[in-house]
């Protein structure tokens, strides 16, 4: 497997690329990650089964996406593709380092400036991705509402149905939906899974994000997320807002946001996530 991962990064890159070192780093929950390194160079490989291999087809044109905007750092994608039994997607390789409150200002300018990026054709993205290992929807849609109802909040929703549980207030949820988003939404490119864990800052403070979920939504659902799983520093929020001013009204609508990621914990872990889905319902709907 891994001779021909070296023949692939080979062939893409035009050096020839013989891997003679090889560790194992965090690759997520999801997939294995390696550091491999010809002694001169290193690139960070994570693993999958085979059949996965349209979830790196998927990261990989995200992060192009996302490195098109050239706004903030995105590791380059290599290449991508099956190795005997397994996936695999090669990424460049970025020594990440402590930020200090600088690097996080401009993290939030540099995002402000990604979300500028947008499309004529609405809401969605050219093809389904994942979120976690939870295949996400990304059909083209006109309407922002529509898209959320549909692809985000519905459809999680429907696995959580198959796993046996229920919502009580799921469809008096999906129905003030057009009423709690009816602000002006364009379409934004959006991270899609920014929380602490996907962002940081490289060894010499520069920012940078990776692991995306890529597709054009309203901008909020980065912000909201940032928010989720403890913040981000101050610093970046003060940035964001320098270039790009949230709109009034984004502290209601974050927790809305933020229950598509909770309804796809309990999809992807069960366990407690299922009640602290019911309490955000609860404190959308008061």
């Amino acid at each position: 497997m891994w001779t021909q991962i070296d023949t692939y990064i080979s062939q893409v890159t035009g050096e020839k690329f013989q891997s003679q070192q090889r560790r194992s780093v965090g690759g997520g929950c999801i997939n294995q990650g390696y550091a491999v390194s010809n002694g001169e160079i290193t690139y960070f490989v994570k693993l999958n089964l085979a059949s996965q291999v349209a979830m790196f087809e998927a990261e990989a044109l995200g992060l192009k996406e996302m490195l098109a905007t050239a706004s903030i750092r995105i590791p380059k994608p290599i290449c991508w593709g099956v190795a005997e039994n397994s996936s695999y997607i090669v990424l460049e390789w970025l020594e990440l380092g402590n930020g200090n409150s600088n690097s996080w200002q401009v993290m939030g300018r540099k995002l402000a400036a990604m979300h500028q990026a947008s499309s004529s054709q609405g809401f969605g993205w050219k093809i389904n991705n994942t979120i976690g290992s939870t295949p996400q929807i990304n059909t083209w849609t006109a309407d922002w509402t529509e898209f959320y109802i549909k692809h985000r909040l519905g459809y999680q929703f429907q696995l959580a149905r198959r796993r046996g549980e229920s919502f009580p207030q799921q469809e008096k949820l999906l129905a003030a939906i057009p009423e709690l988003l009816a602000h002006q939404v364009q379409p934004s490119l959006v991270h899609g899974d920014l929380w602490g864990g996907n962002a940081g800052c490289t060894a010499s403070g520069e920012p940078v994000i990776f692991d995306p979920a890529t597709y054009f939504g309203d901008r909020e659902v980065d912000i909201a997320m940032t928010e989720l799983f403890g913040g981000f520093p101050a610093a970046f929020y003060k940035g964001y807002n320098e270039v790009f001013p949230l709109d009034a009204g984004y502290e209601q609508r974050k927790t809305l946001y933020n229950l598509y990621h909770i309804l796809n914990h309990f999809n992807l872990f069960g366990g407690g996530y299922a009640s602290q889905a019911n309490r955000m319902i609860d404190q959308i709907l008061r």
